[in-house]
Protein backbone atom coordinates (compact mmCIF):
# COMPACT_ATOMS: atom_id res chain seq x y z
CA UNK A 1 0.00 0.00 0.00
CA UNK A 2 1.19 3.49 -0.43
CA UNK A 3 3.35 4.75 2.04
CA UNK A 4 2.60 7.72 4.52
CA UNK A 5 5.08 7.82 6.64
CA UNK A 6 8.43 9.89 6.54
CA UNK A 7 11.28 12.02 7.95
CA UNK A 8 8.83 14.57 8.57
CA UNK A 9 5.89 13.02 9.65
CA UNK A 10 8.30 10.91 12.67
CA UNK A 11 9.30 14.50 13.53
CA UNK A 12 5.80 15.67 13.45
CA UNK A 13 4.61 12.80 15.72
CA UNK A 14 7.71 13.48 18.28
CA UNK A 15 6.37 17.20 18.39
CA UNK A 16 3.41 15.90 19.79
CA UNK A 17 4.27 13.17 22.20
CA UNK A 18 4.91 16.14 25.33
CA UNK A 19 1.49 15.95 25.63
CA UNK A 20 0.71 12.42 25.86
CA UNK A 21 4.06 11.56 27.91
CA UNK A 22 2.65 14.25 30.57
CA UNK A 23 -0.22 12.55 31.28
CA UNK A 24 1.65 9.11 31.56
CA UNK A 25 3.75 10.78 34.10
CA UNK A 26 0.55 11.81 35.64
CA UNK A 27 -0.50 8.19 35.75
CA UNK A 28 2.85 6.31 36.41
CA UNK A 29 2.11 4.88 39.66
CA UNK A 30 -1.12 3.45 37.81
CA UNK A 31 -0.26 -0.76 36.85
CA UNK A 32 1.20 -1.08 32.88
CA UNK A 33 -1.49 -2.99 32.11
CA UNK A 34 -3.40 0.22 33.01
CA UNK A 35 -1.17 3.10 31.68
CA UNK A 36 -1.77 1.68 28.16
CA UNK A 37 -5.27 1.33 28.79
CA UNK A 38 -5.56 5.29 28.96
CA UNK A 39 -3.01 6.10 26.46
CA UNK A 40 -5.85 3.59 23.96
CA UNK A 41 -8.51 5.59 25.56
CA UNK A 42 -7.01 9.42 24.96
CA UNK A 43 -6.34 7.88 21.33
CA UNK A 44 -9.82 6.19 20.19
CA UNK A 45 -10.39 3.84 17.68
CA UNK A 46 -9.66 0.40 18.14
CA UNK A 47 -6.81 -0.91 19.58
CA UNK A 48 -4.90 -3.92 20.31
CA UNK A 49 -1.83 -4.64 22.33
CA UNK A 50 -0.31 -8.09 23.04
CA UNK A 51 2.78 -8.26 24.43
CA UNK A 52 5.38 -11.83 25.18
CA UNK A 53 8.37 -13.04 26.46
CA UNK A 54 10.26 -15.01 24.17
CA UNK A 55 12.37 -16.49 26.13
CA UNK A 56 11.08 -15.47 29.54
CA UNK A 57 7.91 -16.06 30.96
CA UNK A 58 5.45 -12.34 30.67
CA UNK A 59 2.95 -10.96 28.91
CA UNK A 60 -0.48 -9.89 28.75
CA UNK A 61 -3.07 -9.35 25.65
CA UNK A 62 -4.86 -6.38 25.96
CA UNK A 63 -8.59 -6.00 23.79
CA UNK A 64 -7.33 -9.51 21.68
CA UNK A 65 -10.95 -10.01 20.29
CA UNK A 66 -11.39 -7.44 17.86
CA UNK A 67 -10.39 -9.27 14.27
CA UNK A 68 -7.45 -6.39 13.26
CA UNK A 69 -7.25 -5.51 9.60
CA UNK A 70 -3.19 -6.27 8.57
CA UNK A 71 -2.83 -4.49 5.49
CA UNK A 72 1.13 -4.95 4.81
CA UNK A 73 1.70 -7.19 8.18
CA UNK A 74 0.51 -9.93 6.12
CA UNK A 75 4.00 -10.17 4.16
CA UNK A 76 5.41 -11.66 7.31
CA UNK A 77 3.11 -15.12 7.04
CA UNK A 78 4.01 -14.62 3.41
CA UNK A 79 7.59 -15.23 3.59
CA UNK A 80 7.08 -17.55 6.04
CA UNK A 81 5.03 -19.41 3.71
CA UNK A 82 7.79 -18.83 0.67
CA UNK A 83 10.53 -19.82 2.73
CA UNK A 84 8.82 -23.27 4.12
CA UNK A 85 8.70 -24.13 0.08
CA UNK A 86 12.17 -23.38 -0.17
CA UNK A 87 13.04 -25.72 2.59
CA UNK A 88 10.70 -28.71 0.65
CA UNK A 89 12.98 -27.93 -2.05
CA UNK A 90 10.22 -26.63 -4.15
CA UNK A 91 11.68 -23.65 -5.08
CA UNK A 92 15.37 -22.61 -4.45
CA UNK A 93 16.11 -19.08 -2.29
CA UNK A 94 18.19 -17.65 -5.36
CA UNK A 95 15.87 -18.77 -8.38
CA UNK A 96 14.88 -16.25 -10.80
CA UNK A 97 11.49 -14.96 -12.27
CA UNK A 98 10.08 -13.04 -14.93
CA UNK A 99 7.96 -10.39 -14.72
CA UNK A 100 6.71 -8.52 -17.92
CA UNK A 101 6.43 -4.77 -17.16
CA UNK A 102 2.71 -4.58 -17.62
CA UNK A 103 2.06 -6.66 -14.81
CA UNK A 104 4.00 -4.59 -12.45
CA UNK A 105 0.99 -1.50 -10.95
CA UNK A 106 3.00 1.82 -11.62
CA UNK A 107 0.75 3.91 -9.11
CA UNK A 108 0.71 1.49 -5.66
CA UNK A 109 3.61 1.66 -3.66
CA UNK A 110 6.62 -0.40 -5.24
CA UNK A 111 10.68 0.49 -4.39
CA UNK A 112 11.19 -2.18 -6.70
CA UNK A 113 9.39 -0.46 -9.63
CA UNK A 114 10.73 2.95 -8.88
CA UNK A 115 14.38 0.93 -8.79
CA UNK A 116 13.87 -0.71 -12.71
CA UNK A 117 11.08 1.44 -14.05
CA UNK A 118 9.42 0.97 -17.47
CA UNK A 119 11.41 -2.55 -17.87
CA UNK A 120 10.49 -5.62 -17.47
CA UNK A 121 12.54 -7.50 -14.24
CA UNK A 122 14.21 -10.54 -13.97
CA UNK A 123 15.09 -10.56 -10.74
CA UNK A 124 16.00 -13.54 -7.55
CA UNK A 125 13.70 -14.75 -5.21
CA UNK A 126 15.84 -13.29 -2.43
CA UNK A 127 15.45 -9.61 -4.13
CA UNK A 128 11.68 -10.49 -4.13
CA UNK A 129 11.11 -11.58 -0.22
CA UNK A 130 13.66 -8.43 -0.04
CA UNK A 131 11.39 -6.20 -1.19
CA UNK A 132 8.30 -7.59 0.16
CA UNK A 133 9.16 -7.72 3.49
CA UNK A 134 12.56 -5.41 3.77
CA UNK A 135 10.49 -2.82 1.72
CA UNK A 136 6.81 -3.62 2.09
CA UNK A 137 6.63 -3.91 -1.91
CA UNK A 138 2.99 -4.27 -3.57
CA UNK A 139 4.24 -5.55 -6.36
CA UNK A 140 6.53 -7.94 -5.14
CA UNK A 141 4.58 -8.93 -2.33
CA UNK A 142 1.86 -9.92 -5.34
CA UNK A 143 3.75 -11.53 -7.42
CA UNK A 144 4.79 -13.88 -4.71
CA UNK A 145 1.18 -14.53 -3.47
CA UNK A 146 -0.08 -15.31 -6.98
CA UNK A 147 2.40 -16.87 -8.95
CA UNK A 148 5.10 -18.39 -5.80
CA UNK A 149 2.66 -19.17 -3.06
CA UNK A 150 0.14 -20.19 -5.42
CA UNK A 151 -2.76 -17.89 -4.04
CA UNK A 152 -3.75 -15.85 -0.64
CA UNK A 153 -5.48 -18.98 0.52
CA UNK A 154 -2.77 -21.31 0.71
CA UNK A 155 -0.51 -18.95 2.70
CA UNK A 156 -3.92 -19.07 4.97
CA UNK A 157 -3.74 -22.68 4.60
CA UNK A 158 -0.21 -22.97 5.64
CA UNK A 159 -0.35 -20.25 8.87
CA UNK A 160 -3.49 -22.22 10.01
CA UNK A 161 -1.78 -26.01 9.84
CA UNK A 162 0.74 -24.27 11.42
CA UNK A 163 -1.25 -23.85 14.64
CA UNK A 164 -1.92 -20.11 14.26
CA UNK A 165 -6.25 -19.79 13.56
CA UNK A 166 -6.89 -16.21 15.15
CA UNK A 167 -5.81 -15.04 10.98
CA UNK A 168 -7.50 -14.96 7.96
CA UNK A 169 -5.53 -13.96 4.59
CA UNK A 170 -7.77 -13.62 1.81
CA UNK A 171 -6.83 -10.81 -0.42
CA UNK A 172 -3.28 -9.19 -1.93
CA UNK A 173 -2.83 -5.69 -1.85
CA UNK A 174 -3.46 -5.12 -5.63
CA UNK A 175 -7.48 -6.16 -4.73
CA UNK A 176 -7.41 -4.58 -1.56
CA UNK A 177 -6.19 -1.42 -3.08
CA UNK A 178 -9.70 -1.76 -5.98
CA UNK A 179 -12.52 -2.18 -2.63
CA UNK A 180 -11.85 -0.29 1.15
CA UNK A 181 -13.84 -3.16 2.20
CA UNK A 182 -11.63 -6.10 1.32
CA UNK A 183 -8.77 -4.92 4.14
CA UNK A 184 -11.03 -5.93 6.89
CA UNK A 185 -11.05 -9.27 5.45
CA UNK A 186 -7.56 -9.64 5.99
CA UNK A 187 -7.31 -9.50 9.96
CA UNK A 188 -4.99 -11.24 12.34
CA UNK A 189 -5.91 -10.71 16.74
CA UNK A 190 -3.04 -9.93 18.78
CA UNK A 191 -2.59 -13.46 19.90
CA UNK A 192 -1.51 -14.84 16.73
CA UNK A 193 0.42 -12.26 15.97
CA UNK A 194 2.47 -13.40 19.21
CA UNK A 195 2.27 -16.90 18.20
CA UNK A 196 4.15 -15.97 14.46
CA UNK A 197 6.85 -13.69 16.40
CA UNK A 198 7.61 -16.92 19.14
CA UNK A 199 7.15 -19.76 15.89
CA UNK A 200 9.98 -17.21 14.23
CA UNK A 201 11.93 -16.73 17.50
CA UNK A 202 12.21 -20.65 18.28
CA UNK A 203 12.82 -21.34 14.74
CA UNK A 204 9.99 -23.73 14.67
CA UNK A 205 8.60 -23.53 10.83
CA UNK A 206 11.76 -23.09 9.16
CA UNK A 207 15.56 -24.26 8.73
CA UNK A 208 18.28 -22.21 10.20
CA UNK A 209 19.13 -20.58 7.25
CA UNK A 210 15.75 -19.93 6.10
CA UNK A 211 14.98 -18.26 9.64
CA UNK A 212 18.28 -16.54 10.23
CA UNK A 213 17.44 -14.76 6.51
CA UNK A 214 13.99 -13.76 7.37
CA UNK A 215 15.36 -12.04 10.64
CA UNK A 216 17.72 -10.32 8.65
CA UNK A 217 14.56 -8.37 6.08
CA UNK A 218 13.00 -8.10 9.12
CA UNK A 219 15.59 -6.11 11.03
CA UNK A 220 14.57 -2.29 11.09
CA UNK A 221 15.64 -0.26 8.42
CA UNK A 222 13.72 2.00 6.32
CA UNK A 223 12.95 5.56 8.47
CA UNK A 224 9.84 5.50 7.61
CA UNK A 225 8.74 2.35 9.55
CA UNK A 226 10.24 3.76 12.18
CA UNK A 227 7.05 2.88 15.02
CA UNK A 228 7.70 0.74 18.17
CA UNK A 229 11.63 1.95 18.42
CA UNK A 230 10.70 6.15 18.32
CA UNK A 231 11.07 6.35 21.89
CA UNK A 232 13.32 3.48 22.93
CA UNK A 233 17.49 3.68 22.80
CA UNK A 234 18.65 4.25 19.72
CA UNK A 235 21.06 0.94 20.00
CA UNK A 236 17.56 -1.52 20.61
CA UNK A 237 17.29 -3.91 18.09
CA UNK A 238 14.11 -4.77 16.30
CA UNK A 239 12.98 -7.13 13.95
CA UNK A 240 9.28 -6.62 12.53
CA UNK A 241 6.88 -5.99 9.74
CA UNK A 242 4.38 -2.84 9.67
CA UNK A 243 1.23 -2.10 8.01
CA UNK A 244 -0.54 0.51 7.02
CA UNK A 245 -3.67 1.66 5.31
CA UNK A 246 -5.07 4.68 3.48
CA UNK A 247 -7.19 7.01 4.38
CA UNK A 248 -11.14 7.21 3.59
CA UNK A 249 -13.28 10.36 2.54
CA UNK A 250 -14.51 10.47 6.23
CA UNK A 251 -10.76 10.82 7.10
CA UNK A 252 -10.80 7.32 8.93
CA UNK A 253 -8.09 5.06 9.02
CA UNK A 254 -8.53 1.73 8.89
CA UNK A 255 -5.58 0.60 9.91
CA UNK A 256 -2.08 0.92 11.31
CA UNK A 257 0.34 -1.32 12.93
CA UNK A 258 3.61 -2.92 14.13
CA UNK A 259 4.30 -6.01 15.69
CA UNK A 260 8.28 -7.40 16.08
CA UNK A 261 10.57 -8.22 18.69
CA UNK A 262 12.65 -6.12 20.75
CA UNK A 263 16.35 -7.16 22.24
CA UNK A 264 16.19 -5.45 26.15
CA UNK A 265 19.17 -4.35 27.75
CA UNK A 266 20.00 -7.45 29.69
CA UNK A 267 20.28 -9.46 26.25
CA UNK A 268 15.99 -11.04 26.43
CA UNK A 269 13.93 -10.78 24.17
CA UNK A 270 10.01 -9.36 24.28
CA UNK A 271 7.98 -9.42 21.70
CA UNK A 272 5.00 -6.45 21.04
CA UNK A 273 2.29 -6.59 19.20
CA UNK A 274 0.13 -2.86 18.24
CA UNK A 275 -2.85 -2.91 15.91
CA UNK A 276 -4.71 0.49 15.74
CA UNK A 277 -8.27 0.49 13.12
CA UNK A 278 -10.86 2.85 12.41
CA UNK A 279 -9.49 6.10 13.65
CA UNK A 280 -10.18 9.46 12.62
CA UNK A 281 -6.68 10.89 13.35
CA UNK A 282 -3.44 11.94 11.22
CA UNK A 283 -1.12 9.03 11.10
CA UNK A 284 1.12 11.13 13.04
CA UNK A 285 -1.18 10.36 15.51
CA UNK A 286 -0.75 6.55 14.87
CA UNK A 287 2.66 6.72 15.27
CA UNK A 288 2.58 8.72 18.38
CA UNK A 289 0.40 6.06 20.17
CA UNK A 290 2.69 3.03 18.66
CA UNK A 291 5.62 4.89 20.33
CA UNK A 292 4.04 5.70 23.77
CA UNK A 293 2.80 2.52 24.00
CA UNK A 294 6.31 0.65 23.64
CA UNK A 295 7.77 2.92 25.63
CA UNK A 296 6.03 1.98 28.22
CA UNK A 297 6.74 -1.42 27.71
CA UNK A 298 10.28 -0.84 27.01
CA UNK A 299 10.64 0.55 30.69
CA UNK A 300 8.76 -1.84 32.25
CA UNK A 301 10.33 -5.04 31.69
CA UNK A 302 13.89 -3.17 31.20
CA UNK A 303 13.74 -2.80 34.72
CA UNK A 304 12.70 -6.36 35.71
CA UNK A 305 14.79 -7.90 33.30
Amino acid sequence: MIKFIYFNLIFFALSLLPQLMFGQQQESTLPLEDRIKKIINDAGGKIGVGVQGMDFKGGFIINGDHRYPMMSVFKFPLALAILNKVDKGEIKINQMFHIPKETLDNKTWSPMVADFPNQDLDISLVDLLTYTVSKSDNNACDFLYTKVAGSPAAVNQYIHDSGIKGISIVYTEGEMEKDWALQYKNWCKPAASLQLLQLLYNQKLLSKASNDFLIKIMREEPVWGKRITVLLPSETELIHKTGSSGVNSEGITAAFNDIGIITLPSGKHLAISIFMSDFKAPKERGVNVIAAISKEVFDYYAKKH
